[in-house]
């Protein structure tokens, strides 16, 4: 049984109390989520929703056990039937996302398949409802494909909602059929039903299903056809007692007419929520306001909600490595953002971070209870795993190697630009008195896991060099990598040293540490904790972290004019083909790493978006001729400027666009990323307000970034209708994961003007 110790080691060490392995414990102290804040009115509000990303279309209740609905489709391709379920990266469908979503009650979604577009619109009620939660209808608009004034009802019952009922209903004639699955695992419904409408196709030659269900059936599938245009409404309504006289107006409520109008009204009130949430009607073009649309609209959409133990790594054996070497964390919910639906759907810590930022501005509750769920992931020693993979569904939808989470790493703490920018939003009185209450009564409880956090951090993450830090988890033993990967970091296959060691010092995480430290300071002043036990001088390590030729003399690199890494490194690494011989004796011919030259402890000569964190965080001051030099760096065509956005690598990098293994395609090696581009112009805007010597040239550069960002993003989105994981550092088309309305929407926020101020 082991825990971390303060140098990110494994060692044997147990949690008395529990006496289980401390990874596996949870953080001792009072939950977040158990606020009173976020139970009663709050909690019910929030029960049903859009919470299955990974679907096309699906809805659940935000608990364990959910009475679950979605939609699945069929099309011919090349002959054959092929079923849409859940969301998928490929081009087969043109295009899918949220064009409006409110976060709480109401979303309408825009599905282009093959010459059919599918829109699926979801809204709540409560007026007339019993049940918990309310009641909630779903309208699918079908145009040029297939749909009985009352088709098919279902029924059950459930603990929380009470007796409930489900309702069909279309004006268009429909032919329905249907069947019932006993099955534990919802992952593989749609491969149930091509089997049954195989066998059914076999037997008749229609493809539809049996009209039968299986003894004790779970999910109960309902298929409709019709052969024109259809309207098809699905009313869900709870708390149904055995005699309700007026089931039949709850449901025509909640159908035709009625539903349109609230349709209606509900659309009505997103925009003249969005115009007041990001002011911008009078200052952008409609091409781009539907942009700005789909953005918030999409991030909303993607929210969902996850139950399940994640997979923590613990090796059983230090002789002998094993699949099996995890122990699963505490059972645990998490409500949250994703970055992508069909990609990645599930949470990513250093990804919620950039998603709060544009969440809290349209609607600050919601933001508090996704990060409270996050903090409530911390274990008794400060960690909080970076990747979440909870539940059946999130495990269908990720690589075997990326399940298990590793205690040694981890990952850029931005939840702290969100409780930073809250507090910030308190002083400037963007907040009514309620809402100023609930973030101070948020910060009051969450303020001793935050410290808990930083001093994971400040001591797992430490480097040799005082004021220094190294991302862990590289792998200094792999021959497979061209460049060994920092997954912790969040960039990924950015180029550090070729040869990680403790010698290591990465001047993003010294700079996410710089900022960590500042607003846990500016915390700890606002919220006049100075008269509790915290664990750390917090305005010390930001002043040492912020000492400029401290600074400079750990990571400026004069010829450069750059901030760089520094490590164990040697340009001299190829990836060549050789004969490997395996240990069953087969041969194959496979890319492994070769070193040519001897690796040597120095600044690691790779500029991007690495090299520009100082400038981002604002460490630089406003009058030196170093900040002359870093704008002139990103300004420059032949770096990392283009017409698109800020290039992840420079052109001049020896590792530009290079694959890092035979499979790996560079990822952060020069694409476009929205995040850190973000970033970048939010620091241009400071340095452009500020008075000194550069502000008027910080001005021109912020501009024409801005709008090259803006107008890129656009012209995917006319093209393609989709914003995109990354954009390509040549010709700016969307790449990567499809419907990325992760950190991608911050264009949102560029359209707005809206940073974070540090």
């Amino acid at each position: 049984m082991t825990g971390l110790s303060p140098s990110g080691d494994i060692k044997p060490l147990l949690d008395d109390e529990s006496q289980r392995p401390r990874v596996i414990t949870p953080f001792p102290s009072p939950k977040l989520t158990d606020l009173s804040m976020f139970q009663g009115e709050h909690k019910e509000s929030l029960y049903w929703g859009t919470y299955r990303p990974q679907m096309y279309f699906g809805v659940r209740a935000r608990t364990p056990k959910s009475l679950v609905a979605g939609l699945m489709w069929l099309v011919m391709k090349d002959g054959k039937p092929v079923m849409r379920h859940f969301c998928e990266n490929s081009n087969d469908l043109k295009s899918f996302g949220w064009k409006e979503h409110n976060g709480r009650d109401f979303g309408r979604q825009e599905l282009f398949e093959q010459n059919m577009v599918l829109e699926t619109s979801f809204v709540k009620s409560e007026e007339g409802s019993l049940g918990y939660g309310g009641d909630w209808s779903i309208r699918i608009n079908v145009q040029n494909m297939l749909n009985d004034d009352e088709v098919k009802r279902t029924s059950g019952s459930r603990q929380d909602v009470g007796n409930w009922q489900m309702h069909l209903k279309s004006q268009n004639h429909l032919e329905t059929h249907y069947c019932g699955f006993k099955t534990p695992d919802i992952v593989n419904l749609s491969g149930l039903v091509q089997q049954n409408l195989t066998a059914q196709e076999e037997k008749s030659g229609l493809l539809q299903l049996s009209d039968s269900s299986e003894d004790s059936s779970n999910i109960y599938v309902f298929q409709i056809s019709t052969t024109n245009q259809s309207t098809i409404d699905i009313a869900f309504v709870s708390g149904i007692k055995e005699e309700t006289s007026n089931m039949e107006n709850r449901i025509m409520s909640l159908t035709g007419l009625p539903l349109s109008s609230l349709l209606e009204e509900k659309h009505i009130a997103f925009n003249a929520k969005f115009n007041e949430c990001f002011n911008l009607s009078d200052k952008l073009d409609p091409e781009t306001l539907v942009v700005g649309k789909a953005a918030i609209g999409n991030m909303l959409g993607g929210i969902g909600y996850f139950y399940g133990q994640s997979k923590i790594h613990f090796p059983k054996s230090p002789l002998a490595k094993s699949e099996d070497d995890f122990l699963l964390y505490w059972p645990a919910e998490l409500y949250t953002a994703v970055p992508s639906r069909p990609r990645f759907p599930r949470g990513f810590l250093w990804d919620e971070g950039f998603h709060q930022l544009l969440i809290w501005r349209w609607d600050v509750h919601i933001t508090l209870e996704i990060v409270g769920n996050w903090l409530d992931l911390m274990n008794i020693d400060g960690w909080i795993p970076r990747e979440q993979v909870l539940g059946a569904e999130a495990l269908s939808k990720i690589p075997k190697q990326y399940v298990v989470q590793f205690p040694s790493n981890g990952n850029p703490p931005t939840l702290l630009l969100v409780i930073r920018d809250l507090i910030n939003g308190i002083r400037t009185e963007k907040f009514n008195e309620a809402d100023r209450d609930k973030i101070l009564s948020f910060l009051d409880r969450a303020f001793v896991r935050l410290d808990a956090w930083f001093k994971w951090f400040n001591t797992s993450q430490i480097g040799k060099e005082k004021g220094s830090y190294y991302w862990h988890g590289r792998d200094n033993i792999t021959n497979r990598e061209l460049n060994p990967q920092s997954l912790s970091s969040g960039l990924d296959d950015y180029p550090r040293a070729s040869h990680p060691n403790e010698d290591e010092r990465h001047v993003d995480l010294r700079c996410w540490m710089y900022l960590a430290a500042d607003s846990m300071n500016s915390i700890q002043e606002f919220m006049g904790k100075n008269d509790i036990l915290v664990t750390e001088d917090y305005s010390s390590i930001a002043k040492l972290l912020s000492d400029f030729t401290l600074l400079n003399q750990m990571h400026y690199d004069k010829d450069h004019g750059a901030y760089l890494d520094f490590g164990n490194h040697t340009e001299e690494v190829r990836l060549v083909w050789k004969e490997v011989i395996h240990e069953d004796g087969h041969l194959s011919r496979e890319l492994v790493r070769e070193t040519y030259g001897k690796p040597e402890l120095r600044l690691v000569p790779h500029i991007g978006y690495v090299s520009f964190f100082p400038f981002m965080f604002r460490i630089i001051p406003a009058d030196s001729s170093i900040l002359d030099k870093q704008l002139d760096l990103i300004s420059n065509g032949n770096i990392v400027w283009s017409d698109y956005g800020l290039l992840s690598l420079a052109k001049t990098s020896s590792l530009y666009m290079k694959y890092n293994s035979e499979h790996q395609a560079p990822y952060w090696r020069g694409a476009i990323w929205m995040n850190m581009n973000y970033m970048i112009l939010s620091s241009l805007h400071h340095y452009s307000t500020v008075d000194g010597p550069y502000n008027s040239k910080a001005r021109t550069i912020y501009e024409e970034l801005r709008s090259n960002l803006i107008r890129n993003v656009v012209r995917n989105y006319d093209q393609t209708g989709i914003i995109w994981e990354h954009y390509d550092q040549t010709k700016g088309t969307g790449e990567g994961a499809r419907v990325f309305t992760g950190w991608s929407a911050l264009i949102l926020l560029i359209m707005s003007e809206e940073y974070p101020l540090f």
